[in-house]
């Protein structure tokens, strides 16, 4: 393992890889994916309409109709990959990014945007999906997902659980409990880790001073590091990581080593803290183009599919954009619905006395 002079930290070790940002297929002894011709053009539609859902709701809220975004860009190979590695019965459980993995467990993506528009609270039942509300709180998901996996397990079910976090929330204690339960108790859950490089504005060697998959050893349990922007690769490590769990072979952490080409969120200026050169470096490495190489190169698609798909993503933009600006408000006195299952008294009054405020101004 080598010094990287220019960030003072270590140069990443050996990663698991099976596209090249070329366009390359390449193999690995311990990981493969027999991918047909039309199940890889599944794929780069998948990554291409997940980046046009995250660039309209940019734009949506630069132009004020959403309060904060979060976006994924760069990020949408780790989550597709991820994502569609999931079967039926499996349970996600995401951050506020990823929008990708809500897709992919057919979540609407209006639904996504309700939420940063202070619209609902959420907007998509977790059980009709099997994909957890958005969590904002950094890293508490890890403890939420160790806990339903515990639960899977003692109920027999063929099922496996997979939370996602970056590499921010590693730092977090509720992560590393989460380690410690899911080891001790041998749950079948997978920790994915987007390793975007950047915790907001703070970089990868404030977080750690080794790989972050390799922490998992000290848990109890493998860690595994993969090419974050190798949509085969994400979805051939979870995969078998997911089948693992279900089998009864304990946790698995994955770090998907990735790059944030955007904003932490729209609230952030990432040029304050990084170097233009960095992120030019990443845009060579994009998940999209490398698939889109691959197919050219391989004739497995022509130009009249990606002018198609592109087609897709404009239609899905503009219809995204329209439903956003339909979404009604809600009343003020809403904050108080949903807080508890049952009725609660001390909401009951809160509520009365909020209601006789509003009533106040329309005398």
């Amino acid at each position: 393992m080598t010094l990287d002079a220019s960030r003072g930290a270590q140069a990443p070790p050996e990663l698991v890889q099976l596209l090249t940002p070329e366009g390359e297929r390449v193999e690995h002894p311990d990981y493969d994916i027999d991918l047909k011709p039309e199940e890889v053009r599944s794929l780069y539609r998948d990554l291409v309409l997940v980046r046009r859902v995250d660039l309209e709701a940019v734009a949506l809220q630069r132009q004020g109709e959403l309060g904060i975004w979060a976006s994924l860009l760069g990020q949408e190979a780790a989550q597709i990959g991820s994502g569609r590695a999931l079967t039926d019965a499996d349970m996600a459980f995401p951050t506020y990014r990823e929008h990708g993995v809500a897709w992919c467990r057919d979540v609407d993506p209006v639904k996504l945007l309700g939420l940063f528009r202070g619209v609902n609270h959420g907007g998509w039942d977790p059980k009709e999906h099997n994909f957890h509300l958005y969590t904002i709180v950094i890293g508490s998901q890890t403890l939420h997902a160790v806990g339903y996996a515990m639960g899977v397990q003692r109920d027999d079910a063929n099922a496996a659980v997979i939370a996602y976090f970056g590499d921010g929330a590693s730092s977090q204690g509720d992560v590393n409990e989460s380690f410690v339960w899911a080891s001790v108790f041998n749950a079948p859950i997978v920790f994915f880790c987007q390793n975007n490089q950047w915790a907001i504005s703070e970089p990868l060697e404030k977080q750690s001073r080794i790989p972050l998959y390799r922490r998992a050893s000290g848990f109890g349990f493998p860690g595994i590091r993969v090419d974050g922007n190798d949509v085969f690769a994400c979805l051939a490590v979870t995969r078998q990581a997911l089948k693992n769990a279900r089998e009864g072979q304990g946790p698995v952490l994955i770090e998907a080593f990735t790059y944030r080409m955007g904003a932490h969120t729209t609230t952030d200026d990432p040029t304050r803290y990084r170097v233009a050169s960095e992120l030019e470096a990443w845009k060579l490495k994009d998940p999209i183009e490398r698939v889109k190489s691959y197919l050219f190169k391989n004739e497995f698609a022509d130009q009249a599919f990606f002018d198609s798909v592109e087609g897709e993503a404009d239609q899905l933009g503009a219809d995204l954009r329209r439903r956003c600006l339909a979404m009604p408000d809600p009343g003020p006195l809403a904050m108080f619905e949903h807080v508890y299952s049952e009725p609660h008294a001390l909401i009951d009054e809160e509520r009365a006395q909020y209601a006789a405020y509003l009533e106040g101004f329309s005398e």
